[in-house]
C-alpha cells in the first residue's frame, strides 16, 4: 500500500535565528512516522524584514520535500491560506514554526491512520492539556474562546494554533473563509464546524519558547476588528 503525503504548511516571518533548527529538528521527527506517510514541508514566508527567505532557501536545497514561497505583506491568516492551496497532501497540518509539537503529531496521525476524523485540533484549553505560557497570552486566548462561543456558538475548545485535516472535504470550507491575519485560523474551524466536518480535539503542552514576532498589545486592536467581521461574515451575511 502506498504511503499517504502530509503537508506541513508553517507561516514565517522574521524566523531567520531559529528557523535552521525548528526545520532540523522537525524532518528528524519524520523518522519515526516513515512506514506509513510521506512529508513534503511549505514555509508561508510573508513579510519579513530579516533573512527568513534566503535561510529558507538554503535549507530547501538540503531538504528536497521542503520549499519557501513570498506572501508581500505579513499576514499570519492570508499566507496560510495561501500555503494550503499549494499543499499536495492528502493531509495537511497547519503548523506553527515555535510548535512542531512531537506529542500532537503522534496522536493526530495515528487519528488518521484510524480514519477517526476529517480535521484534529491541538487544543491547549481542553482538559488534559499544559499551557504553560505567560498569563496575559493564557488570558488572552480565554477570551477569544469565550466570544467565540457567546456570538458564534463555537463549541470546542480552541481554534488557534496547530491542526491537521483531509485536504479534500476542507478546501470549500477554506474557500469560504474571507478573514485573514490572526482570526483565519478560528474562522476555518468554526466554519468547518457548522459544515458538519468531524472533528477531533486533542489536548497539547505548550510553553512560550521565545517572546512572539507581533506584541500581545499591538495584536489586541487588529485582532479585535478582525472579531467583528467574522462575526459580521457568519451571523450577518450567514456564508
Amino acid at each position: 500500500m502506498s504511503k499517504r503525503l502530509v503537508s506541513i504548511v508553517i507561516p514565517v516571518y522574521n524566523e531567520e535565528q531559529i528557523l535552521e533548527t525548528a526545520i532540523t529538528d522537525l524532518y528528524t521527527l519524520f523518522e519515526r512516522y516513515r512506514a506509513d506517510f510521506d512529508f513534503e514541508v511549505i514555509l508561508a514566508e510573508n513579510g519579513s524584514t530579516d533573512n527568513t527567505i534566503a535561510k529558507g532557501e538554503e535549507l530547501a536545497k538540503r531538504f528536497s520535500s521542503l520549499s519557501i514561497f513570498h506572501h508581500p505583506e505579513p499576514d499570519y491568516g492570508n499566507a496560510l491560506k495561501a500555503g494550503i492551496r499549494r499543499a499536495s497532501g492528502e493531509i495537511v497540518v497547519c503548523d506553527e514554526i515555535d510548535l512542531c509539537l512531537p506529542e500532537f503529531y503522534d496522536k493526530a496521525l495515528a487519528i488518521f491512520k484510524e480514519n477517526a476524523a476529517q480535521m484534529v485540533v491541538g487544543s491547549k484549553a481542553m482538559k488534559g492539556a499544559q499551557d504553560k505560557r505567560p498569563f496575559k497570552r493564557r488570558l488572552a486566548t480565554f477570551v477569544l474562546n469565550l466570544l467565540l462561543k457567546i456570538f458564534l456558538g463555537f463549541k470546542g475548545t480552541d481554534t488557534h494554533g496547530v491542526k491537521a485535516f483531509l485536504r479534500e472535504p476542507l478546501m470549500p470550507v477554506l474557500d469560504r473563509c474571507l478573514v485573514g491575519k490572526d482570526i483565519f485560523a478560528s474562522e476555518f474551524v468554526i466554519r468547518a464546524e457548522r459544515a458538519g466536518i468531524i472533528i477531533r480535539e486533542i489536548p497539547i503542552s505548550l510553553d512560550e519558547k521565545r517572546a512572539p514576532s507581533i506584541r500581545l498589545l499591538k495584536r489586541v486592536p487588529r485582532v479585535i476588528a478582525n472579531l467583528a467581521y467574522l462575526f459580521w461574515t457568519i451571523r450577518i451575511k450567514k456564508m
